[in-house]
C-alpha cells in the first residue's frame, strides 16, 4: 500500500523525500503512473523505493523473492541495485499489473532481472520449498495480508543464512492497535507482528517507513 505513517507533516515529509538521492527517471515515471490506478493504494510509498534500494546494497543482494508484484515499483527499486547476473522473483496473482510495469523495467534495462510468477503465491513458494538450492538473499513480502503468517512461515524456510526479510504494512493504518473484529485484515497484521516480536528464530525490528515496515533477520 502507498500510504505513509511517518506522524509528520506534510512539509517534513516532502523534505524526507527531497532529501533522499535522486530518484530513477523511469521509477518515477512508473510510481506516478501507478499512482493513477484505483488500486494505487497497493504501491508502496515513495520513501520505500530508497530503503529497499539501500537494504539490497547493503548486504550485496544476489538473488531476491518478492510476494506480491503490483505495477512493479518496488521490484524495479530493487532491481537497479542488484549486481547485472542478479534476479527478482515476483510472485503476483493478476497479470495485468506486472505488464503495466515492463516496459518501465525495459527502459531501465533491468527487465532481465526481473521474474514474474503468476499465480498464487502459496502455490510458488510451495514449489520453491522443494528446491533446496533456490535460497534467496532478501525477500520482501507485501501481499494478500491474510496470509502474511503463511508467507512469513515459507521466508524463513527460502531465506539464506544471514539474510532478510521484510514484510511491509505491519503498522496498517494504525488499525493494528486495537483492531476491530470486523476487521480480519487488521486482525491478521496484528497477530504477525506479535508473532515476530516473541519468535526466538529471529531477530526483528519494527520501522515506521511508509505503512509500517519489519525487518527479520532468521538467527
Amino acid at each position: 500500500m502507498g500510504r505513509s505513517l511517518l506522524g509528520h507533516d506534510e512539509p517534513i515529509h516532502a523534505y524526507l523525500l527531497a532529501s533522499q538521492p535522486p530518484e530513477h527517471e523511469e521509477l518515477r515515471k512508473l510510481r506516478e503512473h501507478t499512482a493513477l490506478l484505483p488500486n494505487a493504494r497497493f504501491q508502496i510509498a515513495p520513501e520505500q523505493a530508497p530503503f529497499l534500494y539501500f537494504i539490497v546494497k547493503l548486504i550485496s543482494a544476489r538473488r531476491v523473492l518478492e510476494i506480491g508484484t503490483f505495477t512493479g515499483c518496488s521490484a524495479l527499486a530493487m532491481a537497479l541495485a542488484l549486481p547485472n547476473d542478479g534476479c527478482v522473483l515476483s510472485c503476483e496473482l493478476n497479470k495485468d499489473w506486472p505488464a503495466i510495469g515492463l516496459p518501465f523495467w525495459k527502459r531501465a534495462n533491468v527487465a532481465h532481472k526481473i521474474e514474474v510468477s503468476i499465480g498464487k503465491a502459496r502455490d510458488t513458494l510451495a514449489g520453491l520449498q522443494s528446491d533446496d538450492a533456490r535460497k534467496f538473499d532478501f525477500i520482501f513480502i507485501d501481499a494478500n495480508k491474510d496470509d502474511y503468517d503463511s508467507y512469513y512461515e515459507a521466508a524463513l524456510t527460502l531465506v539464506r543464512p544471514g539474510g532478510l526479510i521484510a514484510l511491509d504494512n505491519t503498522l496498517f493504518g494504525g488499525r493494528v492497535v486495537a483492531p476491530k473484529q470486523a476487521d480480519r485484515l487488521a486482525i491478521a497484521i496484528h497477530a504477525v507482528n506479535e508473532k515476530i516480536a516473541n519468535d526466538r528464530r529471529v531477530d526483528c525490528v519494527m520501522l515506521s517507513v511508509g505503512d509500517g515496515m519489519t525487518l527479520v533477520r532468521p538467527r
